[in-house]
């Protein structure tokens, strides 16, 4: 139990991204690299990087001195003021302006033209140019002589515009400094004399297309003019231009508009009027209807008489009592007046509805008539109207094109004006002069501000490039990443080089989980028989083949550390030695006789069972401890493989399943013999071991093929003998599981 809680002591994340949940064949991984690893690739060359970085400092520094002392360059520059295009009008006083952009986009012009290819020729051409030292040194071939002379120019003859300045820049770089003056002195020569005389001809050229260009723009407008008189004529308008007041046409037809919507307006609500009347004259008697009954005379007469009536037959019922004649008379009267009225009221009732529906649509048709005599008198004036629009459009667009016409022809004359004044100007070229190059009076190149830094900089490049390309070269499986990223299996388990883990140094390697089961490898061992027990491919794994693809690999350390891992947890072990060709275990766990000697080999081993020369227990030895059987390989044979492929081989597997929590066989290495192959097809799983030091991938890619070409099932692989590299896998973890130890070894003590 103890040994169970230290293998979780270590909480960091060594092996968990490799302990798959399956037996399939992780995904292809990406072969680029994290910012991660490239910094621990830096770190770990950081010395030749710096190695590097220093040589080219001093390879900068030298070549600097031996180039200034050896091969100076000089560089001569002279300057030429370049004007406005428009900084002087002879139209005005003063000159105009211009934006810097543009000012500057002129002078580059100005650059370029200086730079290009004529003007070049035309500056070796001059005889001062080549009786120097510098034309003389491209050959005695004339043509030669002017092409490589050429390309000297362009390569080294500068000539920039300058963004804040008026100013076009030459300069020439060479090793003579006195020739270096001269070569720019003639460039401004020759280009200040050319634009002189070509400045004159381009004027008078511009004056001849400026001098077309006014008769034909003079022929336009006088069309136009015609045009303008044709739309008058046509359309009968003698007033077409543009006014603040309105025309008589638009006033009658807006006033037009204005009436007919209103009468629409009028017809609308008498409908809806006539609508109500004619409900009426089918309903009941409306409030107003009554109104107009009540005050008809005869309706207000019988009123009277009834109001008379009910007078009179109060009194008379209290004079003479109800069955009286005189009262029932009086009472007969009262209701002949009653149903008169009656009478009446419906009569005038009748009366008065017909006769307001009657009037309501006589006047509908009257005001229909009058919107019928708007409606004529207003597409009369629209067409009117329409007339008038279409001759302005047309009236509008011939004196656009008047005085478009007028405009360009004001300013071609203005044009003309002017460039005969430029023409009569003495000043009319751009470019001024402004002095000669001096001779240069220090060098220009090289300089040490650049050597140096560049060479630095080349050097630490170089040193980063060579540290990638090592990296690279190295096809060694290092690190749980190769694994992930090259083989493709589960990674079970990493075990670091017990050369740097300091409670390992005095110990054998196959004895570390027993001798220093304080130490971080003895850890690693734990963590491997944890990640052992909780894969799913080996959760009812019993017999594990443990291999590797050559010798020395460390396959023997890996499979008596988990033997005896195994054993820590009160379980039974059986460790089978099958390697015949080098047996290792009678070695590692020496058999002892009475006398306390050692023996290297025991009485029998594998090769004796295998062979019918013994039994299960006569091979079976205890290893000293508990729980931890061996069975050493015995002499070698001379036929290893058919004894491995045999019936003998199988039954003592399956018969130590029952004896075993778990038969750990130490098999030969796979490239070597095709003994492992007859194994791996005989165990529950194989446990493959690659030296992290030693495996290449090749072999390890190798090793995997052939055990899946006999389908055996491999369960993973342990990763051994991986070294602390400088931002690498176990770099910090020596460090964090000593201090993560401290508490519990000062508990223990």
């Amino acid at each position: 139990m103890a040994e169970e809680r230290q293998s979780r002591i270590v909480t960091n994340e060594l092996t968990a991204p490799s302990v798959p949940r399956r037996m399939a064949a992780s995904p292809p991984a990406s072969l680029t690299m994290t910012p991660k690893e490239v910094f621990g690739i830096l770190r770990r060359h950081i010395f030749l990087i710096v190695s590097l970085t220093i040589s080219g400092l001093i390879v900068g520094g030298v070549s600097w001195y031996l180039l200034s002392k050896y091969a100076p360059k000089y560089t001569a520059t002279a300057l030429i003021e370049v004007l406005p295009q428009i900084e002087r009008d002879p139209m005005t006083i003063g000159g105009g302006t211009v934006t810097k952009e543009v000012q500057y986009g002129f002078r580059s012009s100005i650059a370029a033209l200086i730079k290009q290819q004529s003007s070049l020729q035309g500056l070796i051409a001059r005889d001062k140019i080549q009786e120097t030292k510098w034309f003389k040194s491209f050959g005695r071939i004339k043509e030669k002589s002017i092409a490589k002379a050429v390309k000297e120019l362009k390569d080294h003859f500068g000539v920039s515009a300058l963004r804040d300045g008026d100013f076009v820049v030459l300069s020439m770089t060479c090793g003579d400094k006195l020739e270096a003056a001269l070569i720019v002195n003639e460039m401004v020569d020759l280009f200040l004399a050319s634009q002189g005389g070509s400045k004159k001809e381009e004027i008078a050229r511009k004056l001849t297309g400026l001098e077309d260009q006014r008769v034909r723009v003079q022929r336009d407008l006088d069309a136009a003019e015609r045009a303008i008189d044709d739309v008058r004529r046509r359309w009968g308008f003698a007033d077409l231009g543009e006014h603040d007041f309105q025309d008589t046409i638009t006033i009658k037809l807006n006033d037009l508009e204005k009436e007919q919507s209103e009468l629409n307006l009028e017809i609308v609500q008498l409908q809806s009027i006539i609508e109500t009347l004619r409900k009426q004259a089918l309903g009941p008697v409306n409030e107003q209807v009554s109104r107009q009954i009540e005050s008809d005379p005869v309706m207000v007469m019988l009123a009277q008489q009834l109001a008379s009536l009910e007078s009179m037959l109060a009194g008379r019922l209290t004079k003479f009592g109800e069955n009286h004649r005189v009262v029932r008379q009086t009472q007969e009267l009262i209701n002949a007046t009653e149903k008169e009225r009656q009478l009446r009221k419906v009569e005038i009732a009748e009366q008065t509805r017909v006769s307001n529906l009657q009037n309501a649509q006589d006047s509908l048709i009257s005001l229909t008539d009058k919107l019928k005599e708007l409606e004529n008198l207003r597409q009369e004036a629209a067409a009117k109207k329409e007339d008038l629009d279409q001759a302005r459009i047309q009236y509008e667009q011939r004196v656009s094109v008047r005085d478009e016409r007028q405009d360009m022809l004001d300013s071609v004359k203005s044009q003309i004006e002017k460039f005969k004044m430029l023409h009569d100007d003495p000043e009319s070229p751009k470019v001024q002069f402004v002095g000669y190059a001096p001779v240069p009076l220090e060098i220009s190149s090289p300089r040490w501000e650049i050597f140096f830094p560049a060479g630095s900089i080349l050097g630490l490049m170089f040193g980063i490039g060579l540290a990638l390309l090592v990296e690279m070269a190295n096809d060694l499986v290092r690190t749980p990443r190769d694994v992930g990223r090259y083989l493709h299996i589960p990674l079970l388990g990493v075990i670091p080089d017990a050369d740097e883990d300091k409670k390992t140094h005095d110990v054998d390697l196959c004895h570390v989980v027993r001798q220093a089961p304080y130490s971080f490898v003895s850890e690693s061992y734990r963590r491997f028989r944890t990640n052992l027990k909780l894969s799913d491919s080996t959760k009812t794994s019993s017999v594990l083949l443990v291999t590797s693809g050559a010798a020395g690999d460390g396959k023997t350390p890996v499979a008596v550390n988990l033997a005896a891992a195994i054993a820590a947890e009160s379980k039974k072990v059986l460790l089978i030695d099958t390697n015949f060709w080098q047996p290792s275990l009678s070695t590692v766990f020496p058999k002892v006789e009475a006398g306390g000697n050692p023996v290297k080999q025991s009485d029998y081993g594998l090769s004796n069972l295998l062979m019918g020369q013994c039994d299960y227990q006569e091979v079976i030895r205890h290893s000293g401890v508990e729980g931890f059987d061996i069975i050493d390989s015995g002499t070698l044979p001379f036929n290893p493989a058919e004894l491995i492929e045999g019936v003998r081989m199988e039954q003592l597997l399956k018969h130590q399943r029952g004896n075993y929590d778990y038969v750990i066989i130490d098999g030969p290495p796979v490239l070597l013999v095709s003994d492992t192959k007859m194994l791996a097809r005989l165990v529950d799983g194989t446990i493959l071991v690659f030296n992290a030091e030693a495996t290449r991938r090749g072999a390890a890619i190798r090793t995997i093929s052939e055990l899946r070409e006999v389908n055996a099932p491999i369960a993973g692989c342990v990763l051994f003998a991986v070294k602390a590299m400088k931002g690498g896998y176990f770099e910090e973890q020596f460090k964090s599981y000593q201090e993560y130890q401290k508490p519990r070894l000062a508990h223990s003590i």
